[in-house]
């Protein structure tokens, strides 16, 4: 199995030996591990490295100055925190570390991005679906309903830790509190609890030991109302049968 990044960019091009050996050096080079409520990048510093999620589950968030915390993205093993910060001069939100995590330190990705080759597209790819999955929160916030939105999240997490071959079947490991998910989705940890109570009443859901299943896929997408286009998997919408078994019978 290559690692998490690897299997990520093959969504959307097919990677060459040589490129996926140039993917296993980024991963394999300098890691950090942070604890869990450490922040990994900090709001108006200047990234000096590009970090690349290598274990554990981080999040993208801003803190208001009367202390509300909103959480707008979960970084999963695959991800990197920071891509845009080789232009940027300082972050403009805190990328903290939800569980400890791992995070490889990619001191090169600034040559990559400005080569020309299948792994620059390929990176590039994968700012985008970060901004993508960005939008998707602004409509969960003026759109969806509570329970839409519950869902819409937990299903999209499935789909990502599937597509990174860390999700057994219909269930993935996803351990965040319920302030954490209220945080993610705009409401109240009341509210929240409310929402997961009648998702597991209607047996549609289990949540048990930090591992979330999702136990009737079909109804559960179907509240969610989730269309995967924004992921932009586009060798598993092409039916590829080199990436698409992964998550494709989710979409």
């Amino acid at each position: 199995m290559g690692n998490r990044l690897t299997r990520k960019l093959e969504q959307f091009v097919r990677l060459s030996p040589t490129e996926r050996l140039r993917l296993d050096k980024l991963a394999g080079k300098r890691q950090k591990v942070y604890r869990a409520n450490e922040i990994i990048l900090e709001e108006r510093t200047k990234a000096e490295f590009v970090l690349l999620v290598v274990s554990g589950l981080a999040a993208r968030c801003k803190i208001l100055s009367e202390g509300r915390r909103q959480i707008m993205a979960f970084l999963i093993p695959g991800d990197l925190c920071d891509i845009e910060g080789f232009v940027l001069n300082a972050m403009d939100h805190d990328i903290i570390a939800v569980t400890e995590t791992v995070c490889a330190h990619l001191a090169v990705v600034e040559e990559l991005l400005t080569e020309t080759s299948t792994l620059t597209r390929a990176l590039w790819w994968s700012t985008m679906t970060d901004s993508a999955i960005l939008r998707e929160r602004i409509i969960d916030h003026g759109s969806r309903d509570a329970r839409e939105r519950i869902c819409h999240l937990i299903y999209e997490m499935l789909v990502r830790y599937r597509v990174i071959g860390a999700a057994d079947s219909h269930s993935f490991p996803f351990p965040v509190t319920q302030e954490m998910l209220a945080d993610a989705t705009g409401m109240t940890p009341v509210h929240v609890n409310r929402i997961l109570s009648d998702l597991k009443a209607d047996g549609l859901l289990r949540w048990k030991d930090k591992t979330v299943s999702i136990l009737d896929v079909p109804r559960f997408k179907e509240i969610a109302q989730f269309d995967g286009c924004y992921l932009h998997l586009e060798r598993t919408f092409q039916g590829d049968a080199e990436v698409s078994e992964r998550a494709g019978d989710l979409l």
